[in-house]
């Protein structure tokens, strides 16, 4: 990058907040996939004035410039493809007081996920999009990713809560779009747009978040089964039975082995899955929930049903579950963490498929994920080193892909496009609608300066 342009940028965002330095970029040309690249200049920006000076310039310029969190991304959304300023966000992180009566929370994109809902809580209220980087991931980061979680079945995804956006456009204007009412269709819902956006379309710099208040009970429980076919035959059972749990997640023996090596918490090295399951509400309710959860598991095959009884079971049941990958990850030297996403109905076949594939190519598969809203997490433990290996995965990565769509599912449930699974949209978007999708990044991003690379690609 011009020495002439750096200047410019410390000019803006102050000489301590641009690193330009090889070995002080290093940490930045990575996000939490396998993918290197380096950006030219790394920008930590304090507010949206300086964001929209920075995007004037690059527009300009035709610089790209990739925004950034804590980096927490699966799909390579915010790493820095064709170099260019890699615009970082930590400092963008305060949080207002909470609005008890609209239930409403005000928070800039650099806001880390949990300090958001512990803000809540404090007024008896919670956040309830947790994705599984809730510790460290960011307000913006989810907003880009249209973050799910744990709670995805019963409280739905990031979109539900994004009432409304403070943005800066590529172009450098500062808009703010939205309604903070319960209900309004005033234009075009271009919350919705960006929500999901991966960061292609503009940057967002505060958000107005929904609340929901704390349940009044919960109950948590672990069941085991023999199988993976009879723990994904009563995911789908349990939603048939009418009851839509807080949480419905699915872990497969290779998990639950990687879990037990790596927390020696006790859990059945012999079991053929596990689900953990939480149902939450008024306490008359939550217990005669939690029963018919136990009869629909007795029905399919379960070998144990525990109901945690303190709060210190219930987190020890949860830290196995969140737990999950980190426990994958020290298996073997390369993790390459999946997203497929199905209907319901369709799970039981979706974990066949892939237990199918797992055996056709001769690789460990662990499969995880939030069962309930059919959206697994199949993680390829493998070596990137052997080239041999590394074609069978990719392999075995294809036809997880085109499965899912023969069961009308989806590419990703919440982790995105990004750059990883860009050249896999076609099987599922038709030419028309992502002919569309390309106009809609030229109208807001004329230059192709915000975030190039991703999601869109040819």
């Amino acid at each position: 990058m011009k020495q002439s342009y750096i200047k410019y940028l410390e000019e803006i965002a102050g000489q301590d907040f641009v690193i330009t330095d090889m070995e002080d970029k290093i940490c930045y040309g990575y996000d939490s996939t396998r993918l290197e690249f380096m950006p030219d200049a790394i920008v930590k920006v304090k507010n949206a004035e300086q964001i929209s000076s920075i995007l004037k310039f690059a527009n300009e310029n035709k610089i790209p410039v990739i925004p950034r969190g804590a980096a927490t991304g699966l799909s390579g959304g915010c790493l820095a493809v064709n170099g260019g300023i890699s615009l970082v966000m930590l400092e963008m992180n305060s949080i207002s007081e909470i609005n008890t009566v609209d239930l409403l929370v005000q928070a800039q994109a650099g806001a880390v996920t949990i300090d958001v809902d512990r803000a809540a809580n404090n007024c008896g209220l919670f956040y309830p999009p947790d994705p599984g980087s809730l510790k460290t991931s960011t307000i913006g980061g989810n907003i880009a990713e249209n973050a799910g979680g744990l709670r995805g079945l019963k409280y739905g995804v990031t979109k539900n809560y994004v009432k409304s956006l403070e943005l800066v456009l590529p172009t450098g204007e500062i808009i703010n779009t939205g309604a903070v009412t319960v209900k309004s269709v005033s234009g075009y819902n271009i919350v919705d747009l960006i929500t999901g956006s991966e960061g292609t379309l503009a940057i967002v710099t505060r958000a107005t978040l929904g609340l929901l208040p704390i349940p009044k009970a919960k109950a948590s429980i672990l069941t085991t089964f023999p199988d993976t076919a009879s723990a994904a035959s009563a995911v789908r059972d349990i939603v048939a039975a009418g009851i839509i749990t807080a949480t419905l997640e699915f872990v497969d023996n290779v998990t639950i082995n990687a879990i037990e090596d790596y927390l020696k918490i006790g859990l059945d090295r012999n079991t053929g899955a596990m689900l953990l399951i939480e149902v939450d509400g008024y306490e008359g309710a939550v217990q005669e929930e939690a029963e018919i959860v136990k009869e629909v598991c007795a029905r399919n095959r379960c070998s144990s049903f525990r109901l945690a009884t303190s709060d210190e079971e219930r987190d020890r049941l949860w830290s196995a579950r969140r737990a999950a990958l980190s426990s994958l990850a020290r298996v073997r030297p390369s993790t390459i963490l999946e997203d497929a996403t199905v209907p319901r109905s369709r799970i039981v076949e979706l974990v066949e498929a892939v237990n199918a594939i797992a055996q056709k190519y001769s690789l460990s598969i662990g499969t995880f994920g939030h069962a309930g809203d059919g959206n697994l997490h199949p993680t390829i433990l493998t070596d990137l080193r052997d080239k041999d290996e590394e074609i069978k995965v990719e392999k075995a990565i294809e036809e997880i892909f085109i499965k899912t769509i023969e069961l009308g599912g989806t590419l990703s449930g919440e982790h995105g496009i990004g750059l990883t699974k860009a050249k896999f949209l076609k099987l599922e978007v038709s030419e028309d609608a992502y002919r569309l999708m390309k106009n809609i990044k030229k109208t807001f991003d004329p230059n192709n300066i915000l975030n190039p690379g991703k999601l869109l690609i040819n």
